[in-house]
């Protein structure tokens, strides 16, 4: 079995470095977007990578100058998967549009990047540059130390991402381990535990447990705040200063969403679950309004709750999330006025509680129908709530354990 890791690592650049990165970002993102486009010329969206390369390699590095040849072949790939991306929306009569490239990063391979111990070789428009790395202390506990510095972990590649004058390259690494069954929960015989995300709240379970977004709401208002002030003083030093108050913030917001992720991880074993479930983050934004920042927190908690509930035999799992905040968990009776804002009332059975966890249960139950296989067929048992279970047709059992106190179903 193989098992991958994603680990964020802030870069230094210097001034003429950055010069020569951002036309190399904005030469990737071009030749992307050429390939996208010539995807879309005739009757059928071509999705073949080697009908892309075949199609467009030549006229990619003739219109940017001879760009370098794996690069533009990262790019074809990056613009072969959005794709793909568009054709399953549509075969699964969803709505999708032609990609754009617009959020500025460049993809690299090992013929691109060469990754050493505190620095990092990167190709470049014209040839290559290096970076160090911005690294937290020796003795901290951290997915530099657990992944991208380990012995039993390769490094196959990264993504430099480039965001407000700050450059950050997220290195994928990977290990293979043998696959130990009897370790391993069976999800089809297990309880779940559902995770609603949003932007107010930024988790609730459905054990009733509240991840509240105010820290998080804060600390982006403060770091905004402090680079426009820099922003307006525009001299060298505002500008290295900027970098260091990107590389705080990412900092902090990476220590918030591990801590929540230990915590959500926590809960299912805490409460017997062997599956905990997660809305579908594909379309966050446009159904919550959430911001690009809290996408990317979304995403990251996920990517965090998953590596963490594996050491734990516990399975991490995404369900399409449709209708779960206007759905009843209790009658199932669905209809837009059942929600409004945070509260959620029925208006069919009149059971209210409040949205999100009302969605949370939602979202467990979805996963138990997705799965359930009839008569005998080794469902999983149900949904864990704060005082009970409910089980995969929506039937309440309350809590046996003593202490249970019975809160809100």
């Amino acid at each position: 079995m193989e098992v991958r890791r994603t680990v964020p690592v802030a870069l230094d650049v210097d001034s003429d470095d950055a010069v020569l990165l951002e036309d190399t970002v904005d030469t990737f993102l071009w030749s992307a977007q050429y390939v996208v486009d010539h995807a879309f010329t005739g009757e059928y969206v071509t999705t073949s990578k080697t009908t892309l390369d075949d199609e467009t390699y030549d006229d990619v590095r003739e219109n940017t100058d001879g760009f370098n040849g794996g690069l533009v072949q990262a790019a074809r790939n990056k613009a072969a998967e959005a794709c793909k991306s568009v054709v399953a929306r549509w075969k699964n009569g969803k709505k999708a549009s032609k990609p754009t490239f617009t959020s500025p990063h460049v993809v690299y391979d090992h013929r691109t990047a060469t990754f050493h111990d505190d620095y990092v070789s990167l190709a470049t428009t014209d040839g290559r540059i290096e970076a160090d790395y911005v690294l937290p202390g020796e003795d901290s506990d951290t997915p530099h130390s657990k992944y991208l510095f380990a012995d039993e972990y390769e490094t196959t590649g990264a993504e430099l991402h480039y965001h407000d004058g700050n450059w950050a390259l997220h290195i994928h690494c990977k290990k293979d381990v043998e696959s130990d069954t009897s370790k391993q929960a069976t999800p089809e015989n297990g309880t779940v535990l559902g995770v609603d995300l949003g932007v107010n709240t930024l988790a609730v379970t459905s054990t009733g447990t509240f991840w509240t977004g105010n820290e998080f709401d804060h600390w982006r208002r403060e770091y905004e705040k402090r680079r426009g002030s820099l922003q307006q003083c525009g001299t060298r030093w505002a500008h290295e200063n900027i970098q260091s108050v990107g590389q705080k913030e990412d900092g902090r917001f990476t220590l918030l969403l591990h801590r929540i992720a230990n915590e959500l991880v926590d809960e299912a074993r805490e409460n017997g679950c062997t599956v905990i479930v997660f809305e579908d983050l594909t379309d966050i934004r446009e159904r919550t309004g959430a911001s690009w920042g809290h996408k990317w927190a979304f995403d990251r908690l996920y990517e965090y709750v998953e590596y963490k509930a594996e050491e734990h035999g516990i399975t991490v799992d995404q369900v399409d999330p449709e209708n779960t905040s206007r759905r009843c968990s209790h009658c199932g009776f669905t209809h837009p006025d059942n929600r409004t804002g945070e509260e959620f009332a029925c208006l069919k059975c009149g059971y209210e509680n409040h949205a999100d966890y009302n969605a949370a249960k939602n979202i467990g139950l979805r996963y138990l129908r997705r799965n359930q296989t009839g008569s005998g067929g080794g469902a999983p048992l149900g949904v864990r709530l704060n005082s009970g279970m409910l089980n995969v047709n929506g039937g309440y059992s309350p809590a046996i354990a003593s202490g249970q106190n019975g809160s809100p179903r």
